[in-house]
């Protein structure tokens, strides 16, 4: 069983960086598959990053490409976002995720959820 806790949501201007940290708990991290999904308010699961447990491989929504970094550390049980260039419309609870098998976006198929961290950026 994994256990995972974010930190790091806040209030940001438009244009500004955060970066997200997603805490795990358990000795089998590093055989997870780990993600990053969002939920703004009125609107479902959105999935945003998608990071292979070895680290190796990385996936992105189009909407992020260019301007948002998963990694993780497995030696510290740890999962980061790096978010750069905000916009108004990155608003949400931002929460990580964590499977093994297939590595996919759709939020159902992941068996582990954190409680989330409110990310707003303002205009």
């Amino acid at each position: 069983q994994v256990q995972l806790v974010e930190s790091g949501g806040g209030l940001m201007q438009a244009g500004g960086s955060l970066r997200l940290s997603c805490a795990a708990s358990g000795r089998t991290f590093s055989s997870y598959h780990m993600a990053w999904f969002r939920q703004a308010p009125g609107k479902g699961r959105e999935f945003v990053a998608h990071v292979s447990s070895s680290g190796g491989i990385t996936y992105y929504t189009d909407s992020v490409k260019g301007r948002f970094t998963i990694s993780r550390d497995n030696a510290k049980n740890m999962v980061y976002l790096q978010m750069n260039s905000l916009k108004p419309e990155d608003t949400a609870v931002y929460f990580c995720a964590a499977k093994r098998g297939f590595m996919v976006v759709q939020p159902d198929e992941y068996d582990y959820w954190g409680q989330g961290t409110q990310v707003t950026v303002s205009s």
